[in-house]
């Protein structure tokens, strides 16, 4: 069903999950960051209080990132839970994996984005074709020198390609945090802000289990498994990727010719793949 290199790289990330205990650390929220089943299980809790979330303690510059990630149930509506990678500062690079709540009934909107040098701008939103409430689906990041490629259990729903040869931005220097959070966004993340959180509802609770992180450690060694380095897309992957396209997107920047009167970023001219 898969393209070959999505599988395998599947498997070998679920062989080696790593621990939460010994990879994060919490950066708000207090109680409301749990860690259970002997550091396999994460929880994140929002309360009209705070919101929570953790950072790993180790840096990369480059590497694959998988997470399986039950979403928060019910009326989750102004809700925001991540899944990124982020260097530090004001010119920071960043790699987004966004999940916007809904009121009962409606889906999940997943928000993916790219930073270079602090500039985002790159957003492409997907509704999921699977309640991601009922059960633990992996997401995954893949960062190397060719692409950066966002994955929903092994299927690739975006690929953004490295054409620094052509001007466009592309992380390749900034080391990166792997970072996690559950957070209050009334004011923007469901339906552009107009409903707005059912504090009644709280605490509202997204769960993470078998993070793993294969990567190249910020001036250290790299771990290769799966051979996370070389990938890109086969033809497969690129067959999938344009089906979750068609029938899933539903923004992408480099459609919104409304929102660059100058014209559209460089890298909406260039090939896809």
């Amino acid at each position: 069903m898969f393209g070959g290199f999505i599988v395998l790289a599947l498997l070998a990330a679920t062989a080696l999950a790593g621990n939460f205990y010994s990879d994060v650390a919490p950066t708000f929220g207090g109680q409301r960051v749990q860690i259970s089943d002997g550091g396999s299980v994460l929880s994140l809790s929002l309360d009209s209080s705070s919101g929570s979330g953790v950072e790993s303690y180790n840096q990369y510059l480059y590497g694959r990132f998988d997470v399986g990630i039950k979403l928060v149930a019910g009326n989750s509506a102004g809700t925001v839970a991540t899944f990124f990678l982020s260097s530090q500062g004001s010119d920071h690079d960043e790699i987004d994996f966004e999940f916007l709540g809904n009121a009962s009934g409606q889906p999940y909107t997943v928000h993916t984005n790219i930073y270079t040098g602090g500039i985002g701008d790159r957003e492409q939103q997907f509704r999921l074709w699977f309640d991601p409430t009922e059960a633990f689906h992996i997401y995954t990041i893949l960062w190397n020198s060719h692409n950066i490629i966002f994955m929903v259990d092994g299927i690739p729903i975006r690929v953004f390609k490295n054409y620094i040869s052509e001007g466009v931005g592309y992380p390749t220097f900034r080391p990166m945090n792997m970072l996690a959070s559950l957070w209050d966004a009334e004011d923007w993340a469901t339906e552009g802000g107009r409903i707005k959180t059912d504090w009644n509802a709280a605490p509202f609770t997204a769960t993470y289990r078998n993070y793993v992180a294969t990567g190249c450690a910020a001036g250290g060694s790299c771990d290769d498994a799966g051979g996370w380095e070389s990938e890109v897309l086969d033809a497969r992957g690129r067959k999938w990727i344009r089906w979750v396209q068609k029938y899933h997107m539903i923004y992408n920047y480099c459609t919104d010719v409304d929102r660059f009167p100058a014209g559209l970023p460089p890298e909406c001219k260039l090939p896809r793949f």
